[in-house]
């Protein structure tokens, strides 16, 4: 899962960008609206932490844009203020949830996990696709009853393309996801072949079926149909 987290406290940032990479998220993070801005129209988020009071601009702002340009991104707002207005024009503008500093980083992280569960998942704490099963909380898969052990890249991969199931990915779409901005300093992408091909050879050593298509000129599909 990829997020942007928009703080302009440097030290909070900070805590809040190493925590949660080392949960396995792509972090991508900025002080400022402006680069919130720049970045959202750029590239895409599943989550946004967003500090409502930043020094170039006011956080609720940035909140429309992000439901007007994609309404599917999830939204945690971080505020100074354990204001009820505050929190009440935040949710109604369509975040997904509301934080007051100081906070907790586990707090955080749960909330975070939660509001992926309830965007991606429809709530639930297991994820199935047929015969694969993925606990994002113990970062396991099965599939057939049968543990796979993958790589992080390779459980992010697949999670990535369970999550956009029957849709064509291309592989600058998964290689922005699984690495975030340091992507722009890649060459070319043949390494996505490899993280693919061993993706898929551990899922078939299971006896689970192939859903992994490759759309010659485009990128790849999860799909059974």
């Amino acid at each position: 899962m990829k997020i942007l987290i928009v703080e302009d406290e440097i030290d909070i940032l900070n805590s809040i960008y190493s925590f949660l990479q080392k949960g396995d998220f792509v972090c991508e993070k900025t002080m400022t609206l402006f680069e919130a801005e720049d970045k959202f129209i750029t590239h895409t988020y599943d989550i946004v932490i967003l500090d409502i009071n930043l020094p170039d601009g006011n956080g609720f702002d940035f909140l429309k844009q992000i439901k007007k340009m994609r309404p599917e991104t999830g939204v945690l707002i971080v505020s100074a203020k354990d204001s009820l207005d505050d929190k009440l024009t935040g949710l109604d503008l369509g975040a997904d949830d509301y934080i007051t500093k100081p906070f907790h980083l586990a707090e955080l992280n749960s909330r975070v996990n939660s509001i992926i569960r309830r965007r991606k998942f429809e709530g639930n704490e297991i994820i199935e696709f047929n015969e694969i099963k993925i606990d994002p909380n113990a970062k396991s898969v099965i599939a057939n009853d049968i543990p796979i052990e993958l790589t992080k890249k390779e459980y992010h991969l697949l999670l990535y393309f369970i999550t956009n199931k029957n849709r064509v990915l291309t592989k600058e779409a998964i290689a922005e996801h699984l690495w975030g901005d340091s992507i722009n300093l890649v060459d070319n992408f043949d390494f996505i072949y490899t993280h693919m091909r061993n993706l898929r050879n551990k899922i078939k050593k299971t006896g689970a079926k192939d859903y992994l298509k490759t759309i010659y000129g485009l990128g790849y599909k999860f799909s059974d149909q």
